[in-house]
C-alpha cells in the first residue's frame, strides 16, 4: 500500500514534466509562426518568466523535437545564421507558388556572380569585382545588393577614391539557408563564377527577411579602414580564397 502511495507523486511528477515539455514547444512554434523571421535559442528563452523559464539544453531538446514533429509534413524547423524559423519544404515550392500572382524576382547572371565575388573574397571593393570580372560593376547591382541587404558597406580602402569595401551580411546567410560561410559550396568544387551563380540561383526563394547583419573577418591588409561601428573583425566564419585559387576568375 505505501509503496502504491509513493508511485503517484512520482506519476504526477512525471506528467507534470510531459505537460511542461509540450507547452515549451507550443510556445516556441506559436512563437516562430507570428514573428515572420528567425528567432534564435536566447531570444526563444525569454519569453518565458522566472521558474518556467527553460534552460538553453532543455530548449534544444524542445526544438530538436519539434523538427523531428515536422517529418511528415509540409513545412520545417530550419537553423540559420539569425536563429530558427519554420519554412515550406522545397519540394512543395510549385505547389506553394502558384498562391502568389507576382513570378518571384529574377536576378541577372551579372547580379549574383557579383553576389558571389563578395562571398568568397570580402571584403572587397567595386574596382576590384571589375578587375576580376573584365567588366564595369552598373551601379543598379550594387543597389540591389545593399537594399536586399545581402551586402553592406564595412569600410574603406586605403587608396586614393577610398573606395567601400563589401561584405556579406546575416540576411544573406537566412535568405540561402546558410547558418555560416563555411557552408558555401569549397570553391575546390566550384570551377567558374557561372557554376557559383547557377548554384545561388537554384537556392532562391522567397523567405523572411531576418534584421540584424552578418560581416566576417577575412584577411584585412593594412591598407584597409575599418568602419569602427562595424564587428568585421568579430566573425571567424569566413571561407578563405587563396591567392592560387585562380579558377574564379576568368
Amino acid at each position: 500500500m505505501s509503496d502504491t502511495i509513493k508511485d503517484k507523486p512520482q506519476k504526477k511528477a512525471a506528467h507534470s514534466n510531459k505537460t511542461s515539455r509540450i507547452k515549451v514547444k507550443n510556445i516556441i512554434e506559436a512563437a516562430l509562426l507570428s514573428v515572420g523571421k528567425p528567432l534564435d535559442i536566447d531570444r526563444l528563452i525569454e519569453l518565458f518568466d522566472g521558474s518556467d523559464r527553460p534552460t538553453k539544453k532543455s530548449m534544444r531538446v524542445a526544438l530538436d523535437e519539434i523538427s523531428l514533429d515536422c517529418e511528415d509534413k509540409g513545412f520545417e524547423l530550419v537553423k540559420v545564421a539569425s536563429g530558427y524559423r519554420f519554412q515550406v519544404k522545397q519540394e512543395f515550392s510549385p505547389w506553394v507558388s502558384k498562391l502568389w500572382e507576382e513570378r518571384p524576382q529574377r536576378y541577372s547572371r551579372a547580379l549574383l556572380e557579383t553576389l558571389a565575388l563578395i562571398a568568397y573574397r570580402q571584403p572587397i571593393t567595386r574596382g576590384d569585382i571589375e578587375d576580376i570580372r573584365g567588366v564595369a560593376v552598373s551601379s543598379n547591382i550594387i543597389k540591389t545588393l545593399l537594399e536586399r541587404s545581402w551586402v553592406r558597406v564595412v569600410g574603406h580602402k586605403d587608396v586614393p577614391g577610398k573606395p567601400a569595401m563589401y561584405a556579406t551580411t546575416r540576411q544573406f546567410l537566412d535568405y540561402f539557408n546558410l547558418q555560416g560561410l563555411d557552408q558555401l559550396p569549397p570553391l575546390s568544387e566550384i570551377r567558374d563564377l557561372e557554376a557559383i551563380s547557377l548554384e545561388m540561383e537554384q537556392q532562391l526563394q522567397p523567405l523572411g527577411e531576418p534584421e540584424s547583419h552578418f560581416e566576417t573577418d577575412n584577411d584585412i591588409g593594412t591598407n584597409v579602414d575599418i568602419d569602427p561601428d562595424s564587428d568585421l573583425l568579430d566573425t571567424p566564419d569566413l571561407t578563405e580564397l587563396s591567392d592560387s585559387d585562380d579558377s574564379l576568375v576568368h
